[in-house]
């Protein structure tokens, strides 16, 4: 294998990482820490920390996208072919649930909410809708892990 192709799934599965590490951070710390949040101050402790991180993956997305398709290429055929499949059904599934659910969300917060029961469906289905994309980056994560440990049996 080319070293041109390690170096582009290794920076793939770094890029799974990012997405791994950052969403589970999310569930365990960042999301509790919402558990006190009020009208007043929802807006300082969530919406900024969403704009920067929209920001940084939406390229990061993007170029995902690029690297799983040279992963699909250069996998055609072996026997790990189904791994970039993997990963790639998880990008596409995670890109819509964020499309779809949480940007509306992240809208909403943004606009302000000044009503506290409104802000506490708004977190619950925010909350929930990150497990559920933290579980597809999750998914993207483990293919990539199983890619190379496989071979870092198959060197042994």
């Amino acid at each position: 294998m080319s070293t041109v192709l390690v170096a582009a799934y290794l920076l793939l599965f770094a890029c799974t990482s990012m997405y791994f590490g950052t969403g589970w951070s999310l569930m365990l710390f960042s999301i509790p820490a919402t558990e006190g949040v009020t009208t007043d101050n929802y807006y300082t402790h969530i919406i900024p920390q969403v704009e920067a991180a929209t920001k940084f993956f939406t390229y990061m997305t993007n170029l995902m996208i690029l690297l799983v398709i040279v992963m699909i290429v250069g996998e055609w055929g072996e026997t790990l072919w189904w791994v970039p499949w993997i990963v790639l059904a998880g990008i596409a599934a995670a890109t819509a649930l964020t499309i779809r659910g949480i940007f509306p969300l992240n809208r909403a917060m943004k606009e302000g909410i000044t009503d506290e029961a409104e802000l506490r469906t708004t977190l619950k289905r925010w909350k929930n809708l990150n497990l559920v994309r933290v579980l597809f980056w999750t998914l993207q994560w483990v293919a990539m892990a199983i890619w190379f440990g496989y071979f870092a049996v198959q060197a042994q």
